[in-house]
């Protein structure tokens, strides 16, 4: 299978300058734009078929997009101290996700591994998964989920590294353009203990493989 490797820097990449956040259009002027959109596409959605559908693709994105009213830190902050002295790897492999990209609007899908080596405590393994999960479900480049997902966790666990790494499918590049199916991407991130320990980084690769 064909594949597109993209290794990201070691470092954290700096947080994007944010604009202000332009008011939130009402549901009825959400309907009103798919219905321009299935006009332009060529269709008609005065037709049976299409009637309901301005009201489906906004439920539709209220769910996909439902990561930008959820707080990924707020998901990390209850920490478990009482591990009984475990200070090692901690690894969450194989999560699903499926975000959107943010230039077409078209879905990317993949796995995203996370891995971390604990300071002060552990956070529930589900909540790594959500993580990832609030990220996804908004318009996105997935280096820079990757990035997310690296930050969130260091800003609130502080552990002594962090390993993450993405595979997806991009449909902007299989069903458009391109268009070659099966072409996957790969991004990675490590922090701390991963990134200055190149052995650690081999375990993280070696337990992602390893068992499969």
């Amino acid at each position: 299978m064909d594949a597109v490797v993209k290794t990201l820097s070691s470092r954290l990449a700096k947080p994007a300058v944010e604009l202000p956040a332009a008011p939130r259009p009402s549901r009825e002027e959400a309907e009103a734009a798919v219905r321009v959109l299935l006009r332009w596409a060529g269709d008609n959605p005065d037709r049976e078929g299409l009637l309901d559908t301005p009201k489906r693709v906004v439920r539709a994105y209220e769910e996909l997009f439902a990561g930008y009213d959820q707080d990924p830190n707020e998901m990390l902050e209850r920490v478990f101290e009482e591990v009984s002295g475990y200070d090692d790897m901690v690894l969450v492999r194989d999560i699903p996700f499926a975000s959107h990209c943010e230039h077409h609007m078209v879905p990317f899908i993949g796995k995203a591994h996370v891995a971390y080596f604990p300071s002060e405590g552990v956070v529930g393994l589900s909540k790594l998964a959500r993580v990832v999960e609030a990220f996804a479900r908004r318009l996105q480049t997935q280096e820079t989920m990757t990035a997310q997902i690296t930050e969130a966790i260091d800003n609130t666990l502080k552990p002594r590294g962090i390993a993450v790494m993405i595979e997806a499918e991009h449909m902007c590049m299989s069903i458009r353009g391109v268009q070659k199916q099966g072409a996957s991407t790969i991004t990675s991130q490590f922090t701390g203990i991963f990134r200055d320990d190149p052995a650690e980084q081999v375990r993280f690769y070696t337990l992602l493989r390893g068992f499969k």
